[in-house]
């Protein structure tokens, strides 16, 4: 199956590059169409996460009030999901969908020519910035290293972007935003140049529907959920115990 799917991507990106006439933008290319493709899953994936933000105080309540009853908790927070029609599992899905892609590029570059470029800009997108700093210097290493930068930011911005919850919350976000942004500079290092180049085409495009996309369908998404939760109060089942008579004295 992934042998399939790696020379089906191979295909694919032959065929892009033979009508873009550049393997680089070949890449930026598939990225797009990639991205495109899940837009739809995108937009109900923000809509869940919008939500999952309305609903917290609902679920805090339900956590509150059976927290010595795991069972009948979970069936209460499965109610609350269904009544809202949220999946928690949504917000994440299109990140998965394209880790294959992502991972698949390290095995797909090793079947395009050794000479597969990016407009001169990348001399060669199946070499990684160790390796062209190691072979030719670091000053024909220069355009890598801007890229595996490049690489490390953008994984920061979107972060930043959804950084809006309380100040000790945004405080934490940031930092965990530095630390993968860090990791990632370390981990690109030594990755092809044409994993950077989806990578960063497809963080560019994230921010960019982020800030013209996703917030007024976040908007529109959490007023929604909150006419929906307003109409939907949350209704605790409570067995009251049973009122035994008092006995009575005898005269």
């Amino acid at each position: 199956m992934w042998d399939w799917f790696i020379n089906f991507l191979t295909m694919v990106l032959a065929g892009i590059q033979g009508f873009v006439g550049d393997w680089g933008l070949a890449v930026i290319v598939l990225t797009i169409i990639i991205r495109l493709i899940l837009m739809p899953l995108q937009n109900k994936s923000i809509k869940s996460t919008a939500g999952m933000q309305v609903m917290q105080p609902k679920l805090q309540e339900i956590q509150d009030r059976y927290q010595d009853d795991p069972v009948k908790l979970q069936e209460e927070t499965m109610k609350i999901y269904s009544e809202m029609k949220v999946n928690p599992l949504m917000g994440c899905l299109p990140l998965f969908l394209q880790m294959p892609v992502f991972f698949a590029l390290f095995t797909v570059i090793k079947n395009v020519p050794a000479d597969a470029c990016f407009y001169g800009i990348l001399p060669s997108i199946s070499n990684s910035a160790a390796g062209v700093v190691g072979q030719m210097g670091f000053a024909a290493g220069v355009p890598y290293i801007i890229f595996d930068l490049l690489f490390g930011v953008l994984t920061f911005v979107p972060m930043l972007m959804n950084a809006n919850t309380t100040p000790e919350m945004k405080s934490q976000q940031i930092t965990m935003g530095a630390v993968m942004s860090i990791m990632m500079i370390w981990f690109g290092w030594s990755c092809p140049a044409a994993v950077l180049l989806y990578y960063v085409a497809s963080s560019l495009w994230q921010v960019v529907q982020q800030k013209f996309v996703t917030q007024k369908v976040m908007e529109k998404a959490r007023a929604k959920a909150e006419a929906d939760a307003a109409n939907r109060p949350v209704e605790v089942n409570v067995v009251r115990k049973e009122k035994k008579p008092r006995p009575h004295k005898k005269k």
